[in-house]
């Protein structure tokens, strides 16, 4: 497809109500991304500091490389939001956007692109170019074009959208005195002089040097302390690391420990950290939740059977304990130990020693318990469902985990390992979370901890497009966890009341997810029963359907669940 200068843009409504200002928490936002309205005059003063640091050259490089990665934050938005309309006002939405962020306007002189073929021509007429303005300013009219920062957002943007390095030069700059600034772009193996600019694209030598030694200094630090960080376990926060460090001291002895927090703080993982980093990490690690055994089988699933014990046992089967021989036994919610199997883990504790069910000969037995709880057990021994000979021989090393909310700084760290497990896992691309995403997540106050931040990455993985970030929705469907109180820009470039940005078209949305049709509905279902704060003849409402036919796709869907639900809830059937 082909644009001259006789193009017209497109009206650029949907860029304006991409850009908001929240004055409540101090934030400007473009979409997902969090902007900065900065003075010209500062940055120009930051981009002199940084010439007369390191030299013109490293500090074009530092620069352009800015550009670029601005440029492909913004291809990924064009993407989103005129993915569906004809290759060339979707890209003009770059050239939109350089000039609503006040960069510079730029007015196209030819473009030809083809996306599918890979080819490229781009030539655009660029005026009131900041960083002309701001150069010359400083260092009076130069030699060589100036406007390190706009070419690498148009390198940048360019070839983020066309999937190819496009690279821009820019011919004329009034920084050399020229009547204006004008810059041709196309794919880098047809320009004969690429070498020449390609550097610029690439990491910065000096700082390079810099990473080397900053990569050294870390592995001489990790040498004196310990990074504390395993496999399953992240985390830098003050909060994480008192309890990380009450870990590695007793993993070195034989301790019974007994951690404690809220449900999903990751009290499975800590117990595992405790095994890896003892001398038992060779033996084996068996985990079991106390609350899902059924009370009958408590003792011969954790203690083993003898054939003829009762009806059914049919052949003598070793227990969780004797499985753990050698290792370590992870006990989760032991609060919910019936009080027989109480009596007889205290002989374990205090014999090292079992008895199987229907068998009256003792079993040596070498194993570390570890138990868990998310119940207060003192409580639970005044109230006769638990031992108290148990519980002090239980509570000789408490260690209390960190809900989430205390160790908010970890969040990030922790976003990333799941992201790169889930995005494996699931088979996308995804670039990270967006910056509204990261902010959205420092905010909310997560009561499921680290197991909800698990969960909503991993169905932010499934909603986001590949190559893309994933964005606030995708990780909070329901709007009223999600802070809109914000003003964008009208026509006339004044400020006016929003609800918020738009995304791009539901039906984009849901095909680049690769969401199954019934993963939609039952994704779409969930929503307005949400909406609906769990009534479901309201939520039928939303959606347009009769309250059987509700019933019907949530039975469906959840196989059954959703009439366990309504005589658990009492919800009307009518």
């Amino acid at each position: 497809m082909n644009a001259t200068s006789s193009y017209a843009y497109p009206q650029n409504e949907d860029l304006r109500k991409l850009v908001h200002f929240s004055a409540k928490d101090g934030t400007i936002w473009l979409a997902e991304n969090r902007m900065l309205l900065l003075h010209v005059m500062a940055v120009a003063g930051l981009r002199k500091e940084l010439i007369n640091s390191v030299g013109l050259e490293h500090a074009r490089r530092i620069i352009t490389r800015m550009g670029f990665a601005s440029g492909t934050r913004d291809a990924e938005l064009a993407k989103k939001i005129r993915g569906q309309q004809n290759p060339i006002d979707a890209f003009m939405v770059g050239p939109q956007l350089h000039m609503l962020e006040g960069s510079v306007k730029v007015s196209p002189i030819k473009l030809d692109m083809d996306i599918a073929l890979g080819r490229f021509y781009g030539e655009f007429l660029w005026e009131n170019s900041w960083e002309s303005e701001a150069h010359t300013q400083e260092f009076g009219i130069q030699k060589d074009p100036v406007c390190w920062m706009l070419i690498g957002y148009a390198s940048g943007y360019t070839t983020a959208f066309m999937g190819k390095f496009v690279l821009f030069k820019e011919v004329e700059c009034t920084g050399c005195n020229d009547p204006h600034c004008r810059i041709v772009g196309k794919p880098v193996d047809e320009w004969s002089d690429a070498d020449q600019f390609t550097p610029y694209f690439e990491t910065d030598s000096i700082i390079s040097q810099l990473l080397e030694l900053r990569t050294q200094v870390d592995v001489l630090r990790s040498s004196i302390e310990d990074q504390y960080r395993l496999d399953n376990l992240i985390g830098e926060s003050p909060a994480f690391k008192r309890a990380y460090n009450l870990v590695s001291r007793a993993a070195a002895t034989n301790v019974t420990v007994l951690l404690t927090g809220e449900t999903g703080v990751g009290k499975e993982r800590f117990a595992h950290a405790l095994h890896d980093l003892s001398n038992r990490k060779e033996g084996p690690f068996v985990a079991v939740n106390c609350a899902a055994l059924p009370a009958d089988l408590v003792e011969s699933e954790l203690f083993g059977v003898e054939k003829g014990a009762f009806t059914g046992a049919h052949a003598s089967r070793a227990g969780k304990f004797e499985r753990a021989d050698g290792g370590t036994l992870f006990l989760d919610e032991i609060g919910e130990l019936p009080l027989p199997a109480q009596a007889k883990l205290l002989r374990v504790l205090q014999e090292g020693e079992l008895e199987r069910l229907g068998d009256d000969k003792p079993r040596k037995i070498n194993i570390r318990i570890v138990t868990a709880t998310n119940v207060d057990l003192e409580c639970a021994v005044k109230a006769g469902k638990f031992r108290s000979d148990l519980f002090y021989r239980l509570n000789v090393y408490p260690i209390a985990i960190p809900s989430l909310r205390e160790r908010k700084q970890d969040i990030p760290h922790l976003a990333n390992a799941m992201i790169k497990r889930f995005s494996t896992l699931h088979g996308k691309r995804v670039e990270g979370l967006s910056d509204k995403a990261q902010q959205a997540l420092r905010s909310y106050q997560w009561p499921g901890n680290v197991r909800e931040l698990e969960n909503m990455i991993e169905r932010g993985i499934i909603l986001a497009s590949n190559g893309s970030h994933i964005e606030v929705e995708d990780l909070f469907p329901n709007p009223e966890m999600r802070n809109d109180d914000q003003v964008a820009i009208d026509e006339s470039g004044n400020l006016e009341p929003s609800s918020g940005g738009e995304k791009a078209p539901v039906s984009e949305m849901f095909f680049s997810s690769n969401m199954s049709l019934d993963a939609i509905e039952t994704l779409l279902i969930e929503e307005a029963v949400l909406r609906a704060k769990g009534n479901y003849a309201g939520a039928a409402r939303l959606l347009g359907i009769t309250r059987p036919q509700l019933a019907y796709r949530l039975k469906k869907n959840r196989g059954g669940e959703d009439d366990k639900s309504q005589a658990a809830t009492g919800e009307p059937t009518t």
